[in-house]
């Protein structure tokens, strides 16, 4: 099961910033971006330039969304009453393969979409081997049996560089999750700054 680290360290260094927290990211020695352009002086960022670099790293967080995939989930996001930022990040944390990312079943996102589309997860005790199914309030995602001694699995449990956020209530004994519900943006522990409204700027204007 490929982890593409090689994709994920270009995106922490183009974006210029520890996307995921991790204590292997380059960003951590070299702030700068990748390629021999990278070192050059940064100039002043339009607007539009802003709004893109938010999309940009909102996007990648999650891992391989395609383009056509995010702006279906910020088009569902502005449909829906409320504020359309925050509808946003809850569509994304929704996703089964974000539930099980944050549940520490799996070391990153890149990983959790493979796991659950090779058909490792259930929901309510079936399987579902879609990554971008919509998690509901209540709903129970387990890791099958056969698939809880798997290398990426045990070395996701033991890791100590991520904590299970509140909105999910993790059975460790059982590799399961319940979803208790859709979280605010102040409740995604982002390792770094996210700024959906200028997401939501981009796509609207």
């Amino acid at each position: 099961m490929s982890k593409r680290h090689s994709a994920k360290y270009k995106l922490d260094r183009r974006m210029g910033e520890n996307l995921w927290g991790r204590p292997k990211s380059p960003v951590n020695q070299r702030s700068y971006g990748p390629g021999q352009h990278g070192q050059r002086r940064k100039s002043k960022v339009s607007d539009f330039g802003l709004q893109l670099r938010a999309k940009q790293k909102l996007k990648g967080y999650y891992g391989n969304i395609t383009e056509k995939q995010f702006r279906r989930i910020y088009a569902e996001a502005s449909r829906r009453k409320g504020n359309s930022s925050e509808n946003l990040i809850q569509l994304l944390e929704s996703r089964l393969d974000a539930v099980v990312y944050r549940a520490k079943f799996v070391p990153t996102p890149f990983a959790a979409r493979q796991f659950v589309n090779h058909g490792h997860v259930l929901v309510n005790g079936k399987r579902v081997n879609i990554a971008s199914y919509q998690v509901k309030p209540n709903d129970v995602v387990q890791v099958r049996e056969r698939s809880r001694n798997m290398a990426l699995v045990l070395e996701a449990q033991q890791s100590s560089e991520r904590d299970v956020p509140d909105y999910l209530e993790v059975d460790p004994r059982g590799l399961s999750v319940r979803f208790v519900r859709a979280p605010d943006l102040a409740e995604v522990p982002y390792p770094v700054k996210m700024e959906p409204n200028l997401v939501v700027e981009f796509y609207a204007s």
